[in-house]
């Protein structure tokens, strides 16, 4: 089984629209696809509907809905991946608002810094980059790439640039993780950190950050990511069965924006049926005529 659990679509920051994503998953030859936009699940409707119209060609596709929600600890902004958790739990549902109704002013801010760095990026251009997604970092990104200032969209996540701290870099309303992880279990769901080794993208997750979360209910870490190195994935791993936490591995694919394929990086069947086991808030969603994945 291929199965991959960290996708974008233009429901956030992706450039495939969630039916596109589906689609190219379906091709790709994956078993499990899971949806996990920015601090939303609005494309979830459409993500359902194009696996349905499918046909023989899902019948091979399971979709896992989820979310990448975004936090903050000791000044890091970090991700969590939350995977079949309960949409319309209110209190999940209310923080996730408040943090995409931040985006807005935050993308702003992070404008009026470009330009008085002499760089001639406007909101317009960014708007438009964003579509109907929820504005973030890697459409900023996209508009440097566009005006010649960075040649790819992660070469924007620097300390020069867009990376936490960065001299373009402003902070948004983000989540406690501790809350996240409260916030998810109630709705039914099961948490995962994102990349927390990714050390290019700005400071990495201490051990003993990783450790408390652990404590607090975190059941995995997403280990095979691309902005991993080798090192860091065995360091990982190890650190997973030390804390008794899931191990996953994912593409993070952002359609065009990002180098990284569907499939790139997978997650161990067993693994991908322990979340499901563990998940009471909402189903893996089978491709016409299917079982879901287990």
């Amino acid at each position: 089984m291929r199965i991959d659990l960290h996708t974008h679509s233009t429901a956030s920051d992706g450039t495939d629209t969630p039916a596109e994503l589906v689609r190219n998953a379906a091709a790709a030859g994956l078993d499990v696809v899971a949806l996990t936009d920015h601090d939303t699940t609005r494309g979830y409707a459409e993500a359902k509907k194009a696996l349905s119209e499918l046909g023989e060609l899902s019948k091979g596709l399971t979709l896992v809905t989820g979310a990448e929600l975004s936090f903050k600890l000791n000044g890091m902004g970090l991700h969590m991946l939350a995977y079949l958790f309960d949409p319309e739990e209110p209190e999940l549902a209310r923080e996730c608002e408040l943090v995409r109704d931040d985006r807005v002013p935050r993308a702003k801010a992070m404008i009026e810094k470009l330009q008085g760095l002499g760089v001639p990026v406007t909101w317009e251009q960014v708007a438009r980059i964003a579509g109907d997604g929820s504005v973030g970092r890697p459409h900023i990104a996209e508009a440097l790439v566009e005006l010649g200032v960075v040649p790819t969209v992660s070469d924007a996540f620097t300390a020069e640039w867009l990376a936490d701290g960065g001299r373009a870099y402003a902070d948004k309303h983000e989540l406690d993780p501790f809350d996240a992880i409260r916030l998810v279990k109630a709705a039914g769901g099961v948490t995962v950190l994102a990349h927390p080794g990714a050390s290019k993208r700005g400071k990495v997750v201490p051990e003993s950050v990783i450790a408390d979360l652990g404590a607090a209910g975190l059941d995995g870490i997403e280990v095979d990511h691309m902005d991993h190195t080798p090192e860091t994935r065995a360091r990982l791993r190890v650190l997973a069965g030390d804390l008794d936490l899931l191990v996953t591995g994912s593409s993070d694919y952002h359609g065009t924006r990002k180098t990284c394929v569907l499939g790139e990086f997978t997650t161990d069947p067993e693994i991908y049926g322990e979340i499901t086991r563990r998940a009471t808030g909402a189903f893996p969603v089978p491709g016409a005529g299917g079982r879901p994945a287990a």
